[in-house]
């Protein structure tokens, strides 16, 4: 792999997770929202496109929580024992 392929890997990534995200979240947010509206009066609304929007604020959440484990899985690894992952230990 050239220093190219990387620098792009990393960019991809980094646009991924760092602007992928939180638009994930705001698009749950907006289904989640649907049928309310901003003067705080509520017309019908698509249960449908809520559960959507929970589905998507749960992947948002899952995302979060295997990041936080893959950072610290040699910390865990070190004091509990467990690999939580397959791979990357030393």
């Amino acid at each position: 792999m050239t220093v190219a392929e990387s620098i792009i890997r990393v960019l991809l990534i980094g646009l991924a997770f760092g602007a992928g995200l939180p638009a994930l979240f705001a698009l749950g947010l907006r289904l989640w929202a649907n049928g309310y509206n901003a003067d705080g009066t509520v017309t019908e609304h698509n249960p449908v496109l809520k559960a959507l929007g929970g589905v998507l604020f749960a992947l948002v959440a899952l995302t979060i929580v295997i990041g936080i484990l893959w950072i610290t899985r040699q910390t865990i690894y070190f004091h509990l024992g467990i690999k939580l992952f397959p791979f990357g230990y030393k």
